[in-house]
């Protein structure tokens, strides 16, 4: 195989259609718009539009509400915290603080919320907004505490 003998796939490349550019071409004078009307002309976007008609977004029901004063916590699981413990870039007191600072959260956000997916063995005090039942329980179990300093704590 040689350079000038590459070739693309057949269909692969397929040529655009070059629109009102004369009778002969297939789609010349209109153009393939049809004749006047709104969408004939150019500057033109109805996406919602129904003719008038009520859009049927506006017709159906709204349910549901967005809490617009929601809290946003920075979620950490055990397991990471403990990945970071035994990486040695974690030690001593854990708090929201540390937790930046080695780079397991990116930012506190409302504060930070511990879960317990994986594994924890380590003795130490962890100091974050909120926790899970079964988080605090699985640092009890390992010998520390978990304590959190607000009503996030299930």
């Amino acid at each position: 195989m040689k350079l000038n003998e590459l070739r693309d796939n057949p269909g692969a490349a397929k040529k655009r259609m070059r629109v009102g550019r004369g009778a002969g071409s297939g789609k010349g004078k209109t153009a393939g718009r049809g004749i006047k009307g709104q969408k004939s002309r150019s500057g033109v976007a109805i996406k919602g539009y129904e003719g008038g008609q009520m859009p049927i977004y506006q017709r159906l029901p709204k349910r549901g509400f967005n809490k617009p004063n929601r809290k946003k916590f920075a979620v950490v699981n055990l397991g990471l915290i403990q990945k970071f413990i035994d990486e040695k870039k974690l030690s001593g007191d854990i708090t929201e603080d540390t937790l930046v600072e080695s780079g397991l959260v990116r930012r506190k956000l409302d504060g930070v919320r511990v879960l317990a997916k994986g594994d924890f063995n380590t003795k130490a005090n962890i100091s974050v907004t909120g926790a899970s039942k079964s988080a605090i329980e699985a640092v009890e179990k390992a010998g520390g505490k978990l304590t959190t300093t607000a009503a996030a704590a299930e």
